[in-house]
């Protein structure tokens, strides 16, 4: 009987990690892997493109139209989409309001007590990357995932999320099973990007997993809320994607535990590569301009 392996897809808002995570899966699904993917972002959208639809009903939303999470059944709040994958999106309260983290727990809680993990190869955790707050760190923090893959770009907001991630790994590392799986770099056509993320892999103790080229036919599927792989799958960016979920698959049990850096050393990296300038550089910038 194969291992039931628990991933979770962490990074910061806007860096693709949707979008990453769930072509990845489909891509999985093509190799005949059973998946849940588990939405655990309030916006609820981590689902649509396998779902094909603008939004999928939440745990916390049908908890509290039905009275409770325990007035639930499986079939209220798991839809099949596109590749035979299950989906749930556990939803969060109004803006404002509430702790964002406290659907990520019900949903997690009430799938694994209905037995909805059985009979699957993966389940797959979307997670907003702020692991300060104690409810998107769940899935770290209570063994659920045991491999993370944090996808990230060249631009300097994105190293600093990941860094941060994997200091919110390295928090849990030795109390539980959770490993850093690599860094996924997501491109943004930065300078030197690739070696840029080769190098922070390495600094971090882990790999580069994949480094996924930018191509706009990513934004023609999602227009038509659709994977790269079911909108064009004969498309080069399907095959990276499909290259991405292979490296993936491969990597079970090659998890780390992440040596995080501090924030001077993240810019003495982006300094050596040329992407920030010292101190000197920038007052040497402003003279100059100042005295034309």
């Amino acid at each position: 009987m194969t291992k039931l392996r628990q991933i979770a897809f962490y990074g910061k808002g806007g860096i693709g990690k949707s979008t990453t995570s769930q072509n990845t899966l489909v891509a999985l699904s093509e190799m005949d892997q059973r998946i849940m993917m588990v939405g655990c972002d309030p916006k609820a959208d981590s689902t649509r493109l396998i779902l094909n639809t603008k939004v999928q009903d939440t745990v916390l939303h049908l908890a509290a139209k039905e009275g409770s999470v325990e007035d639930l059944e499986l079939e209220d709040v798991v839809k099949t989409g596109y590749g035979g994958i299950q989906c749930v999106e556990s939803g969060g309260p109004e803006p404002g309001v509430g702790c964002a983290g406290r659907g990520v727990i019900s949903a997690i809680n009430f799938l694994e007590e209905n037995g909805a993990y059985e009979g699957k190869d993966y389940i797959s955790y979307d997670v907003l990357g702020d692991v300060v707050c104690g409810g998107f760190a769940m899935p770290i923090r209570e063994n659920k995932a045991q491999e993370i893959y944090i996808v990230m770009s060249g631009e300097m907001m994105a190293m600093y999320a990941a860094n941060n991630i994997a200091r919110g790994i390295l928090k849990y590392a030795h109390s539980g099973g959770v490993r850093l799986g690599g860094l996924i770099c997501n491109e943004r056509k930065t300078d030197r990007e690739h070696d840029l993320a080769e190098a922070l892999a390495d600094k971090l103790g882990t790999k580069l997993i994949h480094f996924l080229p930018r191509d706009n036919i990513v934004q023609h599927a999602e227009l038509r809320r659709q994977t790269v792989l079911q909108y064009a799958p004969e498309s080069n960016q399907a095959d990276e994607y499909r290259k991405l979920a292979k490296a993936i698959h491969e990597n079970s049990g090659k998890g780390t535990i992440p040596t995080p850096i501090e924030m001077e050393e993240l810019e003495e990296l982006l300094i050596d590569f040329g992407i920030m300038k010292t101190e000197e550089q920038q007052i040497a910038e402003l003279e100059a301009a100042e005295q034309q």
